[in-house]
């Protein structure tokens, strides 16, 4: 019978990491649950960007590979008191590689696929240019600045409360 693979520790290799140069030159490599965990502590103390959230959809999952999302629309757009939720799916490369985000509200935007609702990776700024030393709350951002740009402040959303 196959182990299932332990990504908690820290020395097995395939435990994705984030790299910070410290002023004396040396690198140092944050484990992708520290890094996670940076993220959840910022987001549950209310620090940074007051129009969107983000948060753990199962507080006992240790490997935090779910989370929930979710957008206040732009003032003075279509999307102007509406409230998106997402889904943001965390893959073990993180954060090396983006997450993978999924709109559960329906919304109707040129960087998400109509019909699943997902992110279109190469029509966000956040996630065509992704580094390592991004998280969840670029991509949140990019995604509501999305929503005011003059390609999608005026058209037309479907009726709230819709889901995909």
């Amino acid at each position: 019978k196959k182990q299932p693979e332990d990504r908690s520790n820290p020395t097995n290799p395939t435990v994705e990491r984030k790299m910070q140069r410290l002023p004396s030159g040396e690198v140092v490599i944050t484990p992708r649950n520290f890094k996670l965990l940076e993220e959840l502590e910022h987001s549950e103390k209310g620090l940074g960007d007051m129009s969107i959230s983000y948060g753990l959809v199962d507080s006992s999952d240790i490997f935090m590979g779910e989370w929930n999302g979710g957008i206040l629309g732009p003032h003075g757009t279509q999307h102007d008191s509406r409230f998106y939720e997402l889904r943001i799916t965390i893959p073990e490369a993180y954060p090396s590689t983006p997450p993978k985000v999924r709109f559960v509200s329906k919304i109707n935007i040129n960087c998400v696929d109509s019909k699943s609702g997902e992110v279109i990776y190469s029509k966000v700024p956040a996630t065509k240019n992704w580094n390592r030393n991004m998280g969840m709350e670029q991509v949140l951002i990019s995604l509501r600045a999305e929503m005011a740009s003059s390609e999608n402040r005026r058209t037309r959303q479907p009726q709230e409360g819709l889901t995909f």
